[in-house]
């Protein structure tokens, strides 16, 4: 019998599992209530929430490089932690929050941390999870944390229902001391030797040259087609919802069952869909592909009663997520075995900045295409989403072509 509970056996990723399970219920806190809190509590209007927020991510993106290469030079499990313990610091400091100048002294730093924080954990997960294993970690995580969310979120409907001063500071708060029980969690894992130079040959090149990941263009045009199709996670929380309600006409509870089936198959599926993964370039192919599919049942549903519509909206999401499950796995596969093996965490980095950086012009764009176009709209995203999966494979190997010969091909190569 399979198992059922989405987290690992006893071990260093179990234990990197409860840290995340603890950090992404404090996540799903403020996802689920962070905003009302700065509007209804703090007073701010959703407009300067919306810029100041948007201002923090883009500004913390230039943070994901540095610290990845960082963890590179340090031991990653202790890294993250102290980020984790600074986290919690800038959660705290939504408490003193008055204004949007002070809003905006508080965003930044907290994005810096949380965005750098990301590719620490990606050195962490490659360190725990060891060359043939941390594909599997990285599935297991977003499992993970796809419940953790959960459990946060409706923590947070609490809050909101009471909708009182204490009960949005008990919101804030709660999301801090998630923080410092995950960098608990994390300083029960073993020591991570530092990778860079201890793993790699006394005078062999370092792949991208000084520059790093940045420089290494073969590098960026496979994690860009891997960027563009992380965009289906701004879809899928930001579009489809506008479109369920606006366009197909189905009630607002309808966005609730949408996301759920979303959650509940990343639960269920994340793990399996991640085997295979040593054909990583192919799968991210097959994600892209199965993405555009998922496009002309969402746009059909503009043109159905109801019932039907709810029914197709289900459908595709289940569809979508496959795809998007695909992608997490194969794009997660590539970044890691294209890297050189002493700049995993610098080489992750640059991955997370151009997946920020599509996913941050992504919500005004994709929110104009589909929203703007309709099912048109819908279609071109699809022809978009197959484009960049299909250009995977041919981009991958010329990628490894760049590699150094002493390295073996990656498992990312199609064969």
């Amino acid at each position: 019998m399979g198992r059922v509970s989405p987290l690992p056996p006893p071990g260093p990723l179990r234990t990197l599992a409860y840290a995340t399970l603890v950090n992404t219920v404090g996540a799903g806190l403020w996802l689920g209530g962070g905003a009302l809190y700065l509007t209804r509590d703090v007073g701010l209007s959703a407009t300067s929430v919306g810029a100041g927020l948007t201002v923090a991510g883009l500004v913390g993106l230039s943070a994901s490089v540095p610290l990845g290469a960082l963890a590179d030079r340090s031991d990653p499990r202790t890294l993250r932690a102290v980020l984790q313990v600074g986290q919690a610091v800038a959660a705290l400091a939504y408490l003193l929050v008055g204004s949007f100048p002070a809003f905006l002294a508080v965003a930044v730093p907290e994005a810096l941390l949380a965005t750098g924080n990301l590719a620490v954990r990606a050195a962490l997960v490659a360190a725990v999870g060891g060359p043939d294993g941390r594909v599997h970690a990285f599935a297991t995580l977003r499992a993970v944390a796809n419940l953790g969310i959960t459990v946060g979120t409706a923590l947070a409907g609490i809050a909101l229902a009471v909708d009182t001063h204490r009960a949005y500071q008990v919101l804030v708060v709660g999301n801090a001391a998630t923080y410092l029980l995950s960098a608990a969690l994390l300083l029960r894992l073993p020591p991570q030797p530092a990778t860079d130079g201890a793993r790699r040959t006394p005078g062999a090149p370092r792949r991208g040259g000084r520059g790093g990941p940045l420089r290494d263009g073969r590098f960026l045009a496979v994690s860009g087609a891997s960027a563009v199709l992380s965009t289906h996670v701004t879809v899928l929380v930001l579009v489809v919802p506008l479109w369920t309600v606006d366009r197909a006409g189905a009630p607002p509870p309808v966005v609730s069952a949408v996301l759920l089936a979303n959650t509940v198959l990343t639960v269920l599926l994340a793990v399996r869909l991640s085997r295979g993964a040593e054909r990583a370039a192919r799968k991210l192919r097959r994600a892209g592909l199965v993405l555009a599919a998922a496009t002309p049942l969402y746009a059909a549903t503009a043109a159905m009663p109801v019932l039907p519509a709810v029914v197709l909206l289900l459908v595709a999401t289940a569809v979508w997520t496959v795809g998007d499950l695909w992608h997490g796995a194969a794009g997660a596969g590539l970044a890691y075995d294209l890297a050189p093996p002493g700049a995993i965490g610098a080489y992750q980095g640059a991955d997370g900045l151009l997946a920020g950086l599509a996913q941050a012009l992504g919500r005004g764009l994709l929110t104009l295409l589909v929203l703007g176009g309709g099912p048109v709209g819908w279609l071109v995203l699809g022809v978009v989403f197959a484009a960049a999966g299909l250009a995977a494979p041919a981009l991958t190997r010329r990628a490894v072509a760049n590699r150094p010969a002493p390295q073996a091909q990656p498992a990312g190569v199609p064969g």
